[in-house]
C-alpha cells in the first residue's frame, strides 16, 4: 500500500515550498492539499496521470492562479500568493512551456540577446546597446545550449529541440534561480531527448529545475528525485526505480 508522502520540511530550508495547497474550478479539485519541498539546488521531476494537476501545480507558482487555501514560499520567505506573475518571474521563477515560443525571423543570437535586454523594461531595452559583458553572455549561453553554430542563423530553421534549447537559454538569459521545465523532451529525436537530459542535469549544477514529464526514459535519464501526482496531491517521492514499484502508482499511471 502506497504510503502518503510526508508534509515538507521547513519552508527555510527550500527554494519552492508549498504546503495545503488547493485549487478547485467548479467543484473540480485540480489540486488537493499539495505540498513539495524544493531544495536549492535540486534537479526535481514530476510525473503523473493526465489531470494530476501538473500544469494547476506550476500556474499556481507562477502566479497565473491563485490558490484557495495553502502556503507557497520561494526562497524561503517570500510569499508567492502576494505577487502577480510579473513579479514572480523578476523574483527568479522561469517558466518554460511545451510548446517553444522563439522569434523565428531573429537569429538565434538576437533572440538571446533581446531575451537579455528583456530584462531592463520595455524603455531601456529601446535604447539598449550590448555591452561587452553582455555579448561575452551570449556567447556562453549559446555555449551551454550547443547553439554557437547556429547563433548567426534565423531561429525559425532549427529543429524542434533546437528551439526548446534556444527557449531554455532564453530563459537563462534572465538569471532565473528557479526553472519550470514542461515536457522538454516531447516531439525530439532520440538524440535531442539525450542532449536536453545532459542539458538539464547541467543547468542545475547552478539553479534550481523542476521539470514535467511523461518520458520515463528521459526521467530515468535526469536521474533525479520524482515526485508522482494524481489528483492533485503527492502520491510518492523517491527515486524513480522506488515509485515505479509502489503499487498504487503502477495502477493510476504507469500500468496504463
Amino acid at each position: 500500500m502506497t504510503r502518503p508522502a510526508p508534509r515538507p520540511g521547513n519552508a527555510s530550508d527550500s527554494i519552492l515550498y508549498l504546503d495545503g495547497v488547493t485549487v478547485s474550478f467548479d467543484g473540480f479539485r485540480a489540486l488537493n492539499a499539495l505540498s513539495l519541498l524544493i531544495a536549492p539546488g535540486e534537479l526535481r521531476a514530476i510525473i503523473g496521470p493526465n489531470g494530476a494537476g501538473k500544469t494547476t501545480m506550476m500556474d499556481v507558482i507562477t502566479g497565473k492562479t491563485k490558490p484557495d487555501t495553502g502556503e507557497i514560499f520561494f526562497e524561503g520567505a517570500i510569499d508567492l500568493k502576494a505577487h502577480d506573475e510579473a513579479a514572480i518571474a523578476q523574483l527568479g521563477i522561469g517558466r518554460k512551456f511545451q510548446k517553444p515560443t522563439v522569434f523565428e525571423n531573429h537569429t538565434v543570437r538576437d533572440n538571446l540577446e533581446l531575451a537579455l535586454a528583456g530584462k531592463r523594461g520595455p524603455f531601456a531595452t529601446l535604447f539598449h546597446r550590448l555591452s561587452a559583458e553582455d555579448a561575452d553572455r551570449i556567447d556562453q549561453l549559446l555555449g551551454i545550449i550547443g547553439l554557437a553554430k547556429s547563433a548567426e542563423s534565423p531561429a525559425g530553421g532549427l529543429s524542434h529541440g533546437q528551439k526548446q534549447w534556444l527557449e531554455i537559454g532564453m530563459l537563462l538569459a534572465q538569471e532565473p534561480k528557479l526553472l519550470l521545465v514542461d515536457e522538454p523532451a516531447a516531439g525530439m529525436t532520440d538524440a535531442e531527448t539525450a542532449a536536453t537530459s545532459e542539458l538539464l542535469k547541467a543547468i542545475a549544477r547552478d539553479h534550481s529545475v523542476v521539470v514535467v514529464e511523461h518520458d520515463m526514459a528521459f526521467v530515468r535519464d535526469l536521474d533525479c528525485r520524482v515526485t508522482v501526482l494524481h489528483e492533485g496531491s503527492v502520491l510518492a517521492e523517491g527515486t524513480l526505480d522506488q515509485v515505479s514499484a509502489e503499487p498504487r502508482v503502477v495502477e493510476v499511471y504507469l500500468g496504463r
